[in-house]
């Protein structure tokens, strides 16, 4: 028995500790091998098994965020901007900036590391000037920070730095989502030839069990890489950028909880 996302991560090659994945569905779901010790994650993060064979456990850290790919689907279901999904990489590519749109993706509210289930999306930023571009590209923007969120509370759990990032999923057919996300994590992403790795994880899993594989190395070897994004922001500027994201998510926690406060005072006085 393997879940769907443990599995993408041994399907990944993620066999050693500080290997870590994110896998791009209606969600996006971070996940890092901590190793056969059971580590507490906290930090808004959650602690579970990654797999057993007759090598012992594999421990993991896991964050999600709820509205990945569930997020372009709005753009195109809900406010009718584009006919199809992959029209938001042209068009977020078409504009140099989102010209200060900044979005927060929390349409089901915020997961890790917020848990704060009342926080709803919010667009900041917008004026007379923005386009359909400029809101696809706060879409995209905004899921890749949220993906940030996740990999900078790993980070602070974690002893050594997450230096790569295996990545999978239908949005990781969006060229400018995985640049964009190599240039704010600051880091590579790598992008497998094979686009199934939950099926490849549980085989590969499978091939263990019954000493079809001759060692994990061989699996490592097996996940052969397509494309490879590299960060071409600076430090500075990706931080800077994160920074201005982070107080867009406060100002929308602000806000939801203001709206909550409104709402209950307002069933009270009736």
């Amino acid at each position: 028995l393997l879940c769907d996302q443990q599995a993408a991560l041994m399907g990944h090659g993620c066999l050693q500790a500080g290997q870590a994945k994110c896998t791009y569905g209606t969600g996006a779901f971070l996940l890092i091998n901590v190793g056969k010790k059971f580590i507490h994650s906290g930090n808004g993060l959650s602690t579970s098994i990654a797999w057993s064979t007759d090598n012992g456990v594999q421990y993991m850290h896991e964050g999600g965020v709820y509205s990945a790919g569930s997020a372009v689907d709005w753009l195109r279901d809900g406010l009718g901007l584009v006919r199809d999904v992959s029209e938001t990489d042209t068009l977020a590519s078409s504009v140099d900036s989102t010209d200060g749109v900044v979005f927060v993706p929390a349409l089901t509210g915020l997961a890790s590391p917020y848990w704060d289930s009342n926080v709803r999306g919010s667009f900041f930023g917008i004026n007379n000037n923005t386009t359909r571009a400029h809101i696809a590209r706060a879409v995209l923007e905004g899921i890749s920070f949220r993906v940030r969120d996740v990999y900078e509370a790993m980070n602070s759990r974690w002893s050594r730095k997450i230096t790569s990032l295996s990545v999978d999923g239908g949005l990781t057919r969006n060229k400018f989502l995985m640049q964009f996300q190599s240039d704010i994590l600051g880091i590579p992403l790598k992008v497998p030839r094979m686009s199934e790795s939950t099926s490849l994880g549980v085989a590969y899993l499978a091939g263990l069990a019954i000493n079809f594989w001759d060692g994990k190395k061989i699996l490592q070897k097996k996940n052969i890489i397509r494309t490879v994004y590299l960060p071409q922001l600076s430090k500075i500027v990706r931080d800077r950028k994160y920074q201005e994201w982070r107080n867009a998510v406060s100002a929308a926690v602000t806000y939801s909880r203001s709206d909550s406060i409104r709402s209950q005072t307002t069933l009270f006085n009736s």
